[in-house]
């Protein structure tokens, strides 16, 4: 790590801490050569390989921007919107991979998303599992209601 005040390419760690949310370390640094003190911040990067084949760097915004399209209209709080966010980035880096495929994040989506809201999770589901026509919507609310007799 170099110095961003001398540029010099030995640099002491002072301190170590892991950030609130436990996906990233903090550390602060001494310039043994001008004696001043920074900060850096160290991540774990999860890579999102699309169907295209390119590859990008996961991005929690992008997870809730989209659910928030198969949510509008619906009585959904910004508050769920990101709580969903984090469900899907912690249930995807619980897989252990540093690449995850689009499909594994579409799929890491749908089980909160119907748990927070029934109708979103249709249009969700009805762009990500590429639905046709009418049979796979019906489909889909057949499981659905086959699911809420289970459990109830």
């Amino acid at each position: 790590m170099h110095c961003p005040f001398c540029q010099n390419s030995d640099t002491k760690v002072v301190d170590t801490r892991l950030s609130d949310d436990g996906h990233a370390i903090r550390r602060r640094r001494e310039c043994p050569h001008c004696g001043k003190r920074f900060t850096t911040v160290e991540t774990t990067m999860m890579l999102v390989t699309k169907r295209s084949g390119s590859v990008e760097s996961f991005d929690r915004d992008k997870v809730i921007n989209g659910v928030r399209k198969a949510c509008q209209g619906r009585p959904i709080k910004e508050e769920d919107l990101k709580l969903l966010g984090q469900q899907v980035e912690e249930s995807l880096r619980a897989q252990g991979l540093a690449q995850v495929d689009s499909r594994d994040v579409g799929k890491a989506i749908l089980e909160p998303l119907r748990e927070l809201d029934e109708v979103a999770y249709l249009r969700f589901a009805s762009v990500y599992q590429n639905f046709e026509g009418l049979d796979d919507f019906q489909k889909a609310i057949d499981n659905l209601r086959s699911e809420q007799s289970v459990s109830q």
